[in-house]
């Protein structure tokens, strides 16, 4: 078959031959160059989809992060507001606890001035 597409050449001055095979290998050296591009291309379009599905991946455990993050402040805010709601409730039973105290002190008095009215 090459015999055929060679065909036409037949007859043309060497110059033309020459110039002919000049602007034959050009192209196939274009040809190869284009093919390796394409692969440079289709090896940078797969890395850049790689690092889009990676940025994207990142972002969604941004996200998942941040959430949680808000949960745990949350919780701490709680948290916080159920301590001081227990340290309130302990000043207060303290207090009380004083109170009493000082009234059983006083009763214990009472009872001790009694007593010796009593052994009077």
């Amino acid at each position: 078959m090459s015999w055929a597409v060679e065909e036409w050449k037949e007859g043309l001055s060497p110059r033309v031959l020459q110039k002919i095979h000049e602007l034959e290998s050009q192209v196939d050296k274009l040809k190869k160059e284009r093919q390796q591009r394409q692969y440079q291309l289709e090896t940078l379009e797969a890395a850049l989809q790689k690092q889009k599905q990676k940025v994207e991946s990142e972002k969604n455990e941004s996200a998942i992060l941040k959430r949680e993050n808000q949960s745990l402040m949350e919780l701490c805010d709680n948290l916080e507001k159920a301590k001081q709601k227990i340290l309130h409730d302990l000043q207060v039973k303290e207090s009380q606890v004083n109170i009493q105290s000082g009234q059983l002190n006083s009763c214990k008095k009472d009872i001790e001035r009694l007593e010796q009215e009593l052994k009077r």
